[in-house]
């Protein structure tokens, strides 16, 4: 279950961007070549899962590949983890999901049409968009799954997640700007981070205490100390008039 939590956090933020890069590709140039680019988006990204994902499930114990796996789930954890502080600490502004779906379409305005056929430009914009976010939510599925030893129920949490961005797109037809993504990437950075760190130790023949267990007191660890970063990161931009300099920092 714990799997499939995470799936369903770590793909719901991916989807719910590309949710909104499609939404305001398809009110602004059309719904067919807006929905044309992300289907095909979605039949490349489920090919990579079948060549990657099955390889590695077999592979998973070999210790060069946990260290791999470990170190890739690492540096993306930390990414997430980094931004994520920086916003709950004031030093990089909260994303808005409103923001960006205006930016893009604004964009969308300025490229001009198309009289007939498939649009080039909302094509592309809808299948990049898709593409690179649901390759960062194949990457979540397949480090969770393969992490846990539960591949199927992180697949499940991904499959979820789809069905719900689906459909809360097709019935609200906005983007979903009261899901709170924020939270959502400090708790996945969180947890990609405990488990990569577990998973880099296991390649490098780290006995864990009580092993997969290990994982959570990462994750609680990591909790504490981001929240003392974040604490302490306010309390000098109150205390101090550095604010500019830590802002140029982050």
């Amino acid at each position: 279950m714990y799997a499939s939590f995470a799936s369903f956090l770590g793909t719901g933020v991916e989807f719910v961007e590309a949710l909104t890069i499609v939404l305001a590709v398809g009110v602004i140039r059309g719904w067919k070549s807006a929905l044309y680019g992300a289907a095909t988006a979605v039949l490349v990204l489920a090919a990579l899962v079948v060549i990657i994902g099955a390889p590695l499930v077999r592979v998973i114990q070999t210790p060069w590949v946990a260290l791999i796996i470990g170190l890739f789930m690492l540096l993306f954890g930390i990414r997430w983890l980094r931004k994520a502080i920086l916003r709950y600490a004031g030093l990089k502004s909260l994303h808005d999901e409103a923001e960006s779906y205006n930016e893009e379409m604004d964009r969308q305005r300025k490229a001009g049409y198309v009289k007939s056929g498939i649009d080039q430009f909302a094509f592309i914009t809808a299948f990049s968009g898709t593409f690179l976010e649901g390759l960062e939510a194949i990457f979540i599925v397949i480090t969770i799954g393969l992490s846990t030893n539960h591949m199927q129920y992180s697949i499940d949490g991904a499959v979820i997640a789809t069905v719900v961005t689906i459909l809360a797109g097709v019935l609200l037809r906005n983007p979903l700007t009261k899901v709170p993504e924020n939270t959502m990437k400090f708790v996945v950075g969180i947890m990609l981070t405990s488990f990569g760190s577990f998973w880099l130790g296991e390649g490098l023949r780290v006995h864990w205490p009580q092993k997969d267990v290990s994982i959570l007191y990462l994750a609680v660890t990591l909790l504490l100390v981001s929240y003392f970063i974040i604490q302490r990161c306010k309390s000098v931009l109150k205390s101090t008039n550095q604010g500019s300099d830590f802002q140029k920092l982050a």
